[in-house]
């Protein structure tokens, strides 16, 4: 064994090389960098000030941004009591204090009694680790992958708090970790022991600024109703108005722990990067590390918090059965935060579920629909849905709490987003590829090939598999292996993404066994690139609707509309004329034009074919002798009447339902598919099935010349078609065959060999 004294010289001695290293390197270059820094925020000043001024509203597309928009608060330390916000758009709220890794450096280098004692505490079970990995990288023990992933998630579950979600960071670092490392640290649980209540009131007190905790508070519980590594909630009644509110805590010297667990791992990054680069990964935990330093600072500020849950209110409190809690401002520091008191119960409650009526598959729709509003609509989104963080309310409503983990996603990241899950439905591995050097994942200069040749390999064919079966675990986990074993380096915004959505859809299979996220998303992707006129998501259109040489996919467009029909707010009005504006008037649709009359005219005939025929078979049902049967097929009619009349009057706003017990012939493929078009076109909308929602459109294509002439030509060859079927059927002659033409048909016979 070796000495607890040789140790801590050991690491002692590295420690002061690699610090004194970076304090000759920051004395040198820190000064131009702070320089260019306050000429930077300067800029951003001065340009915020002139948008404010001229009134303008535009979006800043930085990950963060200084305030547009301010509150007050009278119990902040100091002379300054105006708290920012965020800035143009929609941003994340930055701390009060940012985390800056390189001052921390500076001071916690003078305190080598702090970081000695702790730094054997971290090292010792991680070293441990780190040789198994390489003694397996020697020795090519392949199988030990497992193993070593459940040995460094008991190594970290017993470090502490900061150590504790540093680990559930990396657990949605697919680019850096591979499938088994990432399986074992999503299994690490935030559960720390509470500190003393006198701890905690004291902590208020300073805070708020007063001499007596019960003068402000009245405790409705006596304990603490949760506890985290960051802080502990309470349940109070305020004495100034009776109000219930829930009054989290910050545990003491919280902010000075998280530094010094965070200047060591930054520390020990550094040395793992070089074991990385021997053994060729081109890997930056040091980078990882000032990311998740950002993050966490983020997190440990109530300001900052409160700041989110303010605006995530405004953006979505609004959408329908989703309910957030407001903000005592006057009561919230950078170490309390006092929020409305919400009566509620886990989505994971079975018992309360039942118990008050709630149907889990509806809230699970509730959360899943407003997750992609937050990700792909506005960018500001909660990017930790897990149970403890959402409750289902009495009535059924879907409420969400704790605003520390937010994130923010800028519009051409969100239209990326799209256009990857886009380019999957094609298996178009070339365009997600460049797509994925575009955003920033693949460095400039990468051989392509490779990826795309694993792309094709990994993912499935997301076409022909049934979307209720698949699974965002598995589609993350095969990606996950490729950006492991390519150069991928994944920005911040992509991985909230992927964590966001990875424990949603755990959670959603906890409620619901029987819940996709997939499933339920692609409606509203669908949704989105039908309505939204924007560049990136017409593009994203054009690939899904139309084949590479500009043909229509028929089939494809059909299925956009049908899982269109299912998304919240969607209108089947501004889908058909966002088609009408951009592609049938668009001045180069001669071609497009003359595809859909070719098959307007083949699709007409054929239903006339069948429609004739299946009426001749269902008037056979009516002229049999069994009065009991034709009573039956009376019946039949009469229930499909009846069933159209029941979808306009009862389900407003949904989709036509034609269930019935009937007796008639099965209705041949034309007439169902003709069927399903007229039940797609009055689907849900903002103005319900009312057929005059059409009137504008129909008024807006028989205004224009070509779609009159294609009309006329429709109009003739289909009576060409008729008259040349009736005049052979009278003489005894063989059906038409039709050739394919731009104008009038071309009419041939089977000539008799």
């Amino acid at each position: 064994m070796i000495p607890l004294r040789q140790l801590l010289f050991i690491f002692g001695g590295l420690f002061c090389i690699e610090n004194q290293v970076s304090a000759l390197s920051s004395t040198t270059i820190n000064p131009t960098s702070r320089l260019q820094k306050a000429r930077l925020l300067l800029e951003e000043y001065t340009s915020s000030e002139a948008l404010l001024l001229n009134g303008t509203n535009q979006e800043d597309t930085s990950p963060n941004a200084v305030a547009s928009s301010t509150w007050r608060n009278g119990h902040l330390v100091g002379n300054e009591k105006v708290v920012t916000r965020w800035s143009q758009g929609v941003q994340v709220a930055e701390p009060v204090k940012r985390y800056d890794p390189i001052l921390a450096q500076q001071q916690l280098f003078r305190q080598p009694t702090k970081w000695l004692v702790r730094n054997v505490q971290i090292a010792w079970p991680l070293g441990w680790w780190a040789v198994g990995v390489i003694t397996d990288y020697i020795f090519q023990e392949k199988n030990n992958r497992r193993k070593r992933a459940e040995q460094l998630r008991q190594a970290i579950s017993s470090l502490g708090p900061a150590i504790i979600k540093a680990g559930q960071a990396l657990s949605s670092r697919p680019d850096l970790l591979p499938a088994e490392y990432l399986e074992e640290l999503q299994k690490l649980q935030d559960d720390v022991p509470r500190f003393p209540n006198e701890v905690a009131f004291r902590v208020a007190c300073e805070e708020l600024g007063i001499d007596d905790f019960e003068s402000v508070f009245l405790l409705e519980q006596e304990e603490p109703v949760a506890a985290a590594s960051i802080g502990q909630v309470y349940k109070a009644r305020l004495q100034a108005n009776g109000d219930v509110v829930a009054l989290k805590i910050q545990r003491p010297n919280c902010e000075q722990v998280i530094a010094l667990d965070l200047y060591i791992l930054r520390w020990w990054s550094g040395v793992y990067n070089r074991i990385f680069q021997i053994l060729q990964r081109d890997i930056d935990l040091q980078a990882v590390m000032d990311d998740f330093g950002e993050l966490i600072y983020r997190e440990i500020d109530y300001i900052a918090e409160m700041s989110n849950a303010q605006r995530f209110q405004e953006l979505y409190a609004g959408v329908r059965d989703v309910f957030v809690p407001r903000v005592y401002s006057e009561l919230t520091t950078s170490k309390v935060l006092t929020m409305e008191w919400v009566d509620g119960f886990r989505l994971t409650d079975q018992d309360s579920l039942q118990k008050y009526g709630l149907d889990k598959s509806a809230l699970v729709d509730t959360l899943v629909q407003c997750t992609l509003k937050q990700i792909l609509e506005n960018g500001l989104f909660h990017a930790d849905p897990h149970a403890g963080n959402l409750l289902a309310t009495p009535d059924g409503r879907l409420c969400y709490l704790d605003f520390g983990m937010m994130s923010y996603a800028a519009q051409n990241q969100r239209n990326g987003f799209l256009l990857a899950v886009v380019h999957i439905v094609n298996r178009d591995w070339a365009a997600l590829v460049q797509l994925y050097v575009q955003l920033g994942f693949i460095p400039a200069g990468t051989d392509l090939e490779p990826i795309q040749v694993a792309l094709e390999r990994a993912l499935p064919d997301v076409l022909n598999a049934d979307i209720t079966e698949l699974n965002f675990k598995n589609v993350i986990n095969k990606l996950g292996d490729i950006m492991y074993t390519y150069p991928f380096s994944l920005p911040p915004f992509y991985i909230a993404i992927i964590r966001c959505l990875g424990v949603l859809e755990g959670l959603a299979i906890q409620v619901d066994p029987k819940s996709r996220i997939i499933s339920k998303a692609y409606p509203y992707i669908a949704s989105r690139v039908l309505t939204d006129p924007q560049d990136p998501l017409q593009e994203a259109f054009k690939r899904l609707a139309f084949t590479p040489e500009g043909s229509i996919r028929t089939e494809r467009l059909e299925s956009l509309l049908d899982q269109a029909k299912d998304a919240s707010g969607y209108d089947v009005t501004a889908a058909l004329n966002l088609l009408v504006d951009k592609y049938l008037l668009a001045p180069d649709s001669d071609r497009l034009l003359e595809q859909m009359s070719d098959q307007v005219v083949q699709a007409v005939d054929t239903l006339g074919l069948e429609t004739v025929e299946y009426l001749a078979r269902a008037g056979q049902a009516l002229a049999i002798n069994d009065e009991v049967a034709a009573v039956r097929a009376f019946r039949s009619i009469q229930q499909l009447l009846d069933a159209r009349v029941r979808a306009d009057s009862e389900n407003e706003g949904e989709s036509p339902k034609w269930e019935t017990s009937l007796e008639l012939p099965e209705m041949p493929p034309t007439m169902r598919r003709s069927q399903k078009i007229f039940d797609l076109l009055l689907s849900q909308s903002a103005e319900g099935s009312d057929p005059a929602k059409f009137v504008p459109l129909v008024r807006k294509l028989i205004q224009d010349e070509r779609i009159r002439r294609s009309a006329q030509d429709v109009v003739a060859r289909v009576g060409e078609r008729v008259l040349s079927r009736s005049l052979r059927s009278t003489f005894g002659l063989p059906p038409p065959l039709f050739g394919k033409a731009s104008s009038l048909s071309t009419v041939t016979e089977d000539r008799e060999k």
